[in-house]
């Protein structure tokens, strides 16, 4: 009788049972690596916004901008102005939603925007895309918060200064 070549099914089974125990070990190290990406990115797109307001008020003085007015009205910048300064780019002056961000991340602006501004990086889905949101306001200090907190608690007062 001739001897048969191959894997028997035991030998095919712990192989595959092997590179089970490795995915499971690995991909939740993956996701943490991705956040973290995320959070830096968000982080240095608020840096970003930041000098696009100050260049803003500079150009324009006497007020902010919303991300509206420091971006593009098109992917192609051409004349800028008040309404479209093309101070950022255009991916960022979009990222307004939970459906439409940056890098996991979607931004804000808030407050009088006359002498005050406050700017809001929020995760798109906590958890997921990030764990900390992220603020800043007219003075370009960065802050962190936990996510779900609200940018209430991201204040010079009560944010944790990165």
């Amino acid at each position: 009788m001739k001897k048969q070549k191959g894997f028997s099914l035991i030998e095919l089974l712990i192989v595959v049972a092997i590179i089970l125990i490795i995915a499971a070990i690995a991909i939740p190290n993956l996701i943490r690596s991705k956040m973290a990406a995320n959070e830096a990115s968000a982080v240095a797109s608020l840096r970003t916004i930041n000098t696009g307001e100050v260049t803003y008020n500079n150009t324009y003085p006497g007020t902010f901008a919303t991300l509206g007015q420091l971006g593009p009205s098109a992917q192609v910048c051409t004349t800028p102005s008040s309404a479209n300064a093309c101070l950022i780019d255009y991916l960022l002056a979009k990222a307004t939603s939970t459906t439409q961000g940056k890098s996991g991340y979607f931004f804000l602006i808030s407050g009088g925007l006359v002498t005050t501004y406050t700017s809001e990086a929020e995760p798109m889905n906590p958890g997921s895309t990030g764990t900390r949101g992220f603020c800043s306001d007219q003075n370009l200090v960065l802050y962190y918060y936990p996510t779900g907190a609200g940018m209430s608690t991201c204040t010079t007062t009560t944010g944790t200064p990165l």
